[in-house]
């Protein structure tokens, strides 16, 4: 198999001068002020059907006269309405998840009334004509149907007013620039100013040089660049494999096979989760003592502790340099299981959440909250891709409380899984793989 697959690298610029980082800061609130209009105009119901292509929305905002008002080159001015537009498809494609859902849990529906709501969720034109009580030529797949129409339109309204939540953004530490708006010159990326013809530089601590739109994150005093590039597609020729995985918060993947990997991430999320409580801990009193030293007036010891106690560069810092240690590990393990596993198809559960409560333990809803789970699924699904292995999703019904050798309920104890009937012990998560392969198999026949 052949073809490429994008993916981002980090290019970081050498320590710049208050000047430039003054100029960037003006951009990316500019940046942001683009965005925010776009929103304002763009993310209501009359503009539902017409998000695709962007290019329309594009030549408005260049007549509504804020880039000249803004002065904001059209390097920085295009890009921003591009990302405001796909940030308002995917507040649509959230809402419109929201309402199936909805649409599935609503007893008082019949299975006409869910196909109806549910082609016209699939129509941006027809949705748009729904809510904006417009006339409209019924679908294809809606004629002939014993529904009341008039009925499920308006349950469809009042569910997007209830809903439906406009973006807004108030960060202003970022914003891309197009291709025209660079260029590399003698280790350094020339950007365009707010002045025709001239270029702000920026050295690089490497040479990297990109073609492609690229993203500008601004840090304390240099500058982070986030370059997309194409990594070509592996074709392993031994990978004939298939595997069934659980993914797990303490053993990060088991297979049915028995062997796991990243069995040290469960220690690691919870030792910084302990560590960040008790950091936190630490914060709030010094936060109460700060409190009550300005409420006594004395402002000597409230600047003090201020200074010296309530600082986020340090905190920020560790916490970022622990997600990147354990990021580095999981995509080492990942790495791993693909060399000594060699598979062509790996078989998965899809992330169950709908119906999620919050667990009745302070500390389990803390260590779900610092769960790498979805990461772990990101970089699971990129490797796949890179190395052309077929990653296979189904459902996870059937997969938790089930015994995967006689399928009996069975019982999930602190120390694993049990089952009463036949006495089969496994650990939860080798259970739970092991039922990912027979239910793949049953269904496959």
């Amino acid at each position: 198999m052949g073809g490429t697959l994008t993916k981002t690298i980090w290019q970081y610029s050498e320590p710049l001068p208050e000047e430039t980082m003054a100029f960037l800061r003006g951009i990316a609130l500019d940046y942001n002020k683009v965005k925010n209009h776009t929103y304002k105009r763009y993310a209501g119901i009359k503009s539902l059907g017409r998000l695709t292509p962007a290019y329309d929305i594009m030549g408005e905002m260049r007549h509504s006269g804020i880039r000249t008002q803004l002065g904001l080159p059209s390097a920085y001015f295009d890009p921003a309405i591009i990302d405001a537009v796909a940030d308002i498809k995917g507040m649509w494609g959230m809402l419109k998840k929201k309402i199936g859902i909805l649409i599935t849990a609503n007893e008082n529906l019949s299975s006409e009334d869910r196909m109806y709501l549910r082609t016209i969720l699939r129509l941006d034109k027809v949705y748009a004509a729904v809510l904006c009580h417009e006339t409209f030529e019924l679908p294809r797949n809606a004629k002939g149907l014993d529904i009341d129409t008039e009925r499920l339109n308006s349950l469809l309204c009042r569910l997007t007013r209830k809903y439906l939540a406009r973006p807004n953004t108030d960060s202003a530490d970022y914003f891309s620039i197009a291709p025209c708006g660079y260029t590399y010159r003698n280790g350094m990326i020339c950007i365009a100013s707010r002045i025709p013809g001239k270029r702000i530089a920026l050295p690089l601590k490497d040479d990297h040089i990109c073609t492609r739109q690229i993203r500008l994150c601004i840090r304390k005093d240099y500058a982070a660049l986030a370059l997309p590039t194409e990594t070509r597609i592996r074709k392993h020729a031994d990978y004939e494999n298939t595997i069934y995985i659980h993914i797990g918060y303490r053993d990060m993947l088991t297979l049915s096979n028995g062997n796991v990997y990243g069995q040290s991430l469960g220690s690691m999320t919870s030792a910084e989760t302990q560590r960040l409580m008790e950091k936190n801990s630490a914060r709030a009193s010094m936060h109460t003592a700060h409190r009550r030293s300005s409420a006594d007036g004395d402002r000597e010891k409230a600047d003090l502790i201020k200074r010296c106690n309530l600082g986020t560069e340090k905190y920020r810092r560790n916490k970022e340099k622990q997600r990147a240690k354990t990021e580095t590990f999981i995509n080492t393990e990942i790495n791993r299981m693909l060399a000594a596993e060699k598979p062509a198809k790996i078989v998965i559960t899809r992330p169950v959440t709908v119906n999620k409560t919050k667990l009745p333990s302070r500390s389990a809803n803390r260590n779900l909250t610092r769960s790498f789970n979805g990461y772990i699924r990101e970089r699971l699904s990129y490797k796949c891709r890179l190395n052309a292995i077929e990653l296979v999703e189904i459902s996870s019904k059937g997969t938790g409380n089930i015994c995967s050798l006689c399928g009996a309920e069975g019982r999930r104890m602190p120390d694993g899984f049990y089952c009463p009937d036949c006495g089969f012990a496994a650990a939860i998560s080798l259970n739970g793989a092991k039922n990912i392969e027979n239910n793949y198999i049953a269904t496959k026949g």
